[in-house]
């Protein structure tokens, strides 16, 4: 469920189904009754596993700084649905989505659409609208049969590959890959990250197949600590809010596409904008020495463990953790037991999630508890030498951040 998004479908009368129904022709249908507002607007469309946030964050945040009016949508939501489609890192208002849900209800999209085809109607409708010069577009989840595969970009991005959404997208990664691959467009150049040889290969032959270049990281241009390296062009002296190494490779995709579709550039304005880059809930200090990052399947726990022990490699660690039934809990424990032994587990309002004590129950941790109160946990000062890492879910991120912050 889209948190906040019920109140305008019931407000407006547009009705949408909960559920996932991976296909393009409900999409195409509804927005040729909104008049394919999809058409006309410039994109870079993301798809994979894990880092199509952080790579649209840094992307953002390099446009913005060459004076481009730049859109971006996204998911899941960090509070409520208005976080999905933002210009300029400003939300939709609650006015402008109503303005969306009129022109929605007046062409005819009651009962047509999924909820997340419907949101994907909104945001093409809003970027129309507001004249974006280009529009960041996230898939929601895999690629080929994605509700946001209606484009054409100027560049396509696939950061990585790993095993997720067995149930829609397959058993293997070549089945996984076909479909995060399904994004390559004719003659579109595709900028990819390091992937398995498996999916690489998919990969390769459809951008042959679509005879669309092919700009693989390690390749075509790579990262050396802080700085950026092509052919053409060569940025030093980088410096990231957002720490990790498999960030800088993010960074890395996002300067690459840039590069790709950039009538102007500078070099300042790419160092601005990698250095305010963020993204809520990638290895964010939300209160002191309590981070947040939405860990949520094993590529995403690893990337998140090599950030610890970067950061922090003499803390002693502590997780509070609350994940999704359909995820590979085990794996994602095993993953972080290798850096703490200190677990403690919360339940949270969602319908695929895990309790509490099912998490603990299969956790190998010395150190582990429930508690029902995380909030007030987490407002509580942290131990000189400790350090809370709050991960599992972006949900539960999410519900956590509305509680500690205040943000409505």
């Amino acid at each position: 469920m889209i948190t906040g998004f019920e109140h305008y479908k019931k407000k407006w009368g547009v009705n949408s189904e909960n559920i996932i129904k991976p296909g393009l022709d409900a999409m195409k249908e509804a927005l040729a009754l909104l008049g394919n507002p999809e058409r006309g607007t410039s994109y870079i469309h993301v798809a994979g596993t894990n880092g199509k946030g952080s790579t649209i964050a840094f992307l953002e945040s390099i446009l913005c700084q060459h004076g481009k009016t730049v859109g971006k949508f996204m998911s899941p939501c960090i509070l409520d649905v208005h976080d999905q489609i933002q210009i300029n890192g400003e939300k939709i208002t609650a006015q402008e989505m109503d303005g969306l849900f009129q022109e929605m209800r007046e062409a005819g999209l009651d009962g047509k659409c999924t909820d997340f085809e419907l949101l994907t109607c909104a945001a093409f409708l809003h970027f129309q609208k507001q004249h974006v010069d280009i529009a960041l577009i996230e898939a929601g989840m895999g690629g080929l049969l994605d509700s946001t595969n209606v484009i054409t970009p100027l560049v396509s991005i696939i950061p990585s590959i790993s095993l997720e959404h067995t149930n829609f997208l397959g058993n293997t990664l070549t089945e996984i890959a076909a479909h995060k691959a399904g994004i390559i467009k004719q003659e579109v150049p595709v900028v990819v990250g390091k992937l398995s040889e498996e999916a690489m290969n998919v990969v390769k032959l459809e951008a042959e197949g679509k005879n669309a270049p092919l700009y693989m990281l390690g390749e075509e241009f790579t990262v050396e600590g802080e700085q950026f390296l092509s052919p053409k062009y060569q940025f030093s002296a980088l410096e990231r809010r957002m720490p990790g190494t498999h960030q800088g490779e993010n960074m890395a995709l996002a300067i690459m596409a840039f590069l790709l579709i950039a009538d102007n550039i500078t070099t300042e304005s790419v160092r601005k904008g990698v250095a305010l880059a963020a993204l809520p809930g990638r290895f964010e200090e939300v209160l002191p020495n309590v981070y947040f990052d939405g860990a949520h399947n094993p590529a995403s726990a690893e990337k998140l463990v090599a950030t610890i022990q970067e950061q922090f490699p003499y803390k002693n660690i502590e997780f509070v953790i609350g994940m999704l039934a359909d995820k590979d809990v085990d794996a994602v424990l095993r993953i972080f037991e290798t850096v703490s032994t200190t677990f403690t587990f919360v339940s949270f309002e969602n319908e695929r999630a895990m309790e509490a004590i099912d998490l603990m129950k299969k956790s190998r941790a010395v150190d582990r508890r429930i508690i029902h109160l995380p909030a007030e946990y987490l407002q509580e000062p942290v131990e000189k030498g400790n350090v809370k890492i709050v991960t599992g879910s972006l949900y539960l991120l999410a519900a956590l951040r509305a509680q500690l912050t205040g943000e409505k």
